[in-house]
């Protein structure tokens, strides 16, 4: 596929343009259905497309694995600790109301914050199943399997 200019020139379009519409999803889902967990999943697939396009080290050298593994640990700290906050503060667990003095800031600000957790933990998830099926299969062609031949290896047809 790296050799397809088509592909080349669409994805170096179309790439930014899903990332772009994944900030849009992220941070105007509290207005409008959306989220962290979409958003989470339009990273992940911009990403998947470059990869699809560009090759799994080139992806990996863009957004290195060390960084996907903190991103995941991240958002799902960022989600854990707006929710402790509001119990610090006197309410209950992900009560935003205690965050901030304006009842309607408070909730649009912790409703914010946790969608982002909730976004950076869902596409650090996706990246890296995937990342681990594109191993896998790397590692499968690797070994001399031919995985559209039923898992037989290549000299054993003949």
């Amino acid at each position: 596929m790296r050799e397809n200019a088509i592909l080349l020139v669409v994805a170096r379009f179309l790439i930014p343009l899903v990332m772009l519409f994944g900030l849009y999803v992220q941070f105007h889902g509290e207005y409008s259905p959306g989220g962290g967990f979409q958003a989470g999943v339009l990273f992940a697939a911009g990403w998947i497309l470059f990869v699809f396009i560009y090759g799994l080290d080139t992806g990996l050298r863009v957004i290195p694995e060390r960084v996907i593994y903190a991103l995941a640990s991240l958002g799902v700290l960022l989600y854990a600790l707006i929710g402790l906050l509001g119990v610090m503060l006197g309410g209950r667990f992900l009560d935003f109301y205690p965050l901030l003095q304006a009842p309607k800031a408070a909730q649009q600000a912790g409703i914010i914050l946790v969608e982002l957790g909730v976004g950076m933990t869902v596409a650090a998830v996706v990246m890296l199943i995937f990342m681990l099926f594109a191993r896998r299969r790397g590692d499968t062609v690797a070994a001399g399997l031919d995985p559209e031949a039923g898992g037989e290896v290549k000299g054993d047809r003949e």
